[in-house]
């Protein structure tokens, strides 16, 4: 049953990553680690096809390595964070424009403490 779930929780966090390649608010390759968290003890057969996946193996191998993300994954993540932030600022009310910018910067900062690929 806990391997149906954690198959079940990889195939959900692999489709939104593929969602998160073509929207700028939803991130890709956070996704793309939980499903191969999940696949690891759920399918061998999916996390080898994601480990051997041309796109999305790099960043997976960096991240079990030693916590890595690529610079240009950086840089691609400050810029979406940064556009969400201030689409944020304009369409939304009050004090709640405030919370998109809020979430960028924090999630920047994580982000870039992280150390290259």
């Amino acid at each position: 049953m806990v391997r149906i779930l954690y198959l079940t929780a990889g195939i959900i966090a692999l489709t939104l990553g593929f969602i998160g390649v073509f929207l700028p608010l939803l991130p890709t390759v956070p996704f793309v680690i939980l499903a191969a968290f999940c696949f690891a003890r759920s399918s061998p057969r999916f996390e080898a096809w994601l480990l051997d996946h041309r796109h999305f193996g790099p960043p997976i191998h960096a991240w079990r390595r030693n916590g890595a993300i690529p610079r240009y994954g950086k840089w691609m993540s400050t810029a979406m964070l940064g556009g969400s932030g201030v689409i944020g600022l304009f369409l939304l009310p009050g004090y709640w424009r405030f919370v998109p910018i809020s979430v960028a910067v924090i999630s920047g900062l994580w982000i870039w403490s992280r150390p290259d690929a």
